[in-house]
């Protein structure tokens, strides 16, 4: 039979998946990083979420810093629970203990507490001052051992917190399960909070470094989209169903309307059209097949207006919970926060239409760009596999020249449906046209349609052809 190891649920957003299941009770971790990096918020959170769940927590401190401080700090926290300290959580400082009597008594006296508080969770804030005592490695390599052998026994599980980047070979990590290091640095002028599972004994943690950042929830884990979904989360299919656009007489174009659970890219020039068509698109949907708007450019209020102008009702929709409107302002986000609460809000909501209104916002919000492109392909494939049809916006400068290298090919080539938009001077008249480049296994009509801005609304016609119309009404305000 199967030994299962017995897991700890954290209550941290994203740890336990990173962890590969969280952590493992009765074993001993490292939670390693200089200060500020949020060690101590991430030993409390995990402190409160163990007393919250029935186990008794002992917090040791080997620091100068007053428990009083320590809570004034903690008080601004959702997390804390001042009903909680000295009755499920005990706080005591053995920095004394540490300093006259040295290591052999610290560890005396932490058996002592153990045994009388029956903890079954161990938090040791400070282990730098405890290594910086002992007068070899040895002695480290017996403070550790002695501790985790009565913590074993009597199935508590220990964290080390410590402020010093031990080395991976040093006594400390050879001998703990597990080694968490959470890094503060500063890309640009941003500040961005990053956490990587350095050691994993008996899970199988994600790789890599994954964002993280500290609210009043306390800290909050975004693993890396394309670790946490390397695979999508179900199984994808690929229905011959097809959705309207929401342009009357374009659907005929490409065959019926957009493939089901597909990804199409609208690319064009700023004015040439592309929010106008996400707009239409959305606007076919209802409360049995939902449809989510998640953009970075207008706020709610201006996006309602617009669509005003366009005879669609954003405020009814919300209301009948056939829309849901999701405004992320493009100015400091984290990559992998704003995949999570898109998937999270297209998951809850069912929704089966999805308009992504500016893929530029997620390149905007990385770190490292060479993401890009295994971000982008786990997001999609997710997006597909979940049943939702995706239309997604992309601005270029223009569409001759080198606008297929942005997006990049290896981008490019991960969507379904191309649809390119432009508009051009004529005289004095501007003109703005699209076209169809790509249709996922589909016959499409290749020639240019032509939008008309005019008093009578908007149409779409074929060039050399008779007009067709687009249902929808005037006061466009195209971007």
């Amino acid at each position: 039979m199967e030994n299962v190891p017995v897991r700890l649920r954290s209550d941290v957003q994203g740890l336990d998946e990173i962890w590969g299941g969280g952590l493992i009770a009765g074993s001993s971790y490292i939670i390693q990083g200089r200060p500020g990096a949020g060690k101590t918020i991430l030993a409390n959170q995990l402190a409160f979420a163990q007393a919250r769940q029935g186990r008794k927590v002992l917090y040791v401190t080997l620091l100068a810093e007053s428990h009083d401080r320590l809570f004034q700090s903690l008080a601004t926290l959702d997390f804390f629970d001042a009903a909680k300290v000295g009755k499920d959580i005990t706080y005591i400082s053995l920095l004394r203990t540490l300093r006259e009597e040295g290591l052999k008594a610290l560890v005396e006296m932490l058996r002592g507490e153990l045994a009388r508080q029956s903890a079954s969770i161990l938090v040791l804030d400070g282990l730098l001052n405890a290594r910086e005592s002992a007068q070899n490695n040895l002695d480290v390599k017996t403070f550790v051992a002695e501790l985790q052998g009565h913590a074993a026994f009597t199935g508590c599980t220990v964290l080390f917190l410590t402020s010093a980047r031990i080395d991976e070979s040093s006594p400390e990590h050879t001998m703990v399960d597990g080694v968490l290091q959470l890094e503060e640095s500063v890309v640009g002028s941003r500040t961005v909070r990053q956490m990587r599972v350095a050691k994993s004994r008996g899970s199988r943690a994600l790789g890599g470094f994954h964002l993280f950042e500290i609210t009043s929830r306390g800290i909050d884990v975004y693993p890396r989209l394309e670790a946490a979904l390397a695979n999508p989360s179900v199984k994808d299919t690929a229905p011959p169903d097809r959705l309207s656009t929401g342009l009357e007489g374009f659907d005929e174009r490409i065959g019926g309307g957009l493939p089901a659970h597909s990804v199409t890219a609208v690319v064009g020039p700023a004015g040439s059209g592309k929010t106008t068509f996400g707009l239409g698109f959305l606007h076919k949907a209802t409360p049995e097949q939902p449809g989510v708007h998640f953009g970075f450019y207008e706020t709610p209020e201006r996006l309602a207006a617009k669509a005003s102008a366009l005879g669609i009702d954003i405020h009814a929709m919300i209301e009948s919970k056939a829309l849901t409107v999701m405004w992320r302002p493009l100015t400091e986000n984290l990559l992998d926060k704003l995949a999570h609460e898109l998937l999270t809000t297209v998951r809850v909501t069912r929704a089966r239409r999805l308009f992504l209104d500016g893929l530029t916002g997620f390149e905007r919000a990385t770190v490292n760009p060479n993401r890009m492109v295994e971000f982008f392909a786990a997001l999609s494939n997710e997006l597909r596999a979940i049943g939702v049809t995706t239309v997604c916006t992309w601005e270029v400068k223009e569409l001759s020249g080198p606008w297929m290298t942005n997006p990049s090919p290896e981008i490019l080539s991960q969507i379904d449906n191309v649809i390119a938009l432009h508009h051009a001077l004529t005289g004095d008249t501007l003109r703005r046209g699209m076209k169809v480049l790509k249709v996922r296994d589909s016959v499409f009509d290749t020639s240019v349609a032509e939008f008309e801005i005019a008093g009578s609304g908007v149409g779409l016609r074929v060039t050399g052809t008779a007009s067709v119309t687009v249902a929808v009404p005037v006061g466009v305000d195209v971007r």
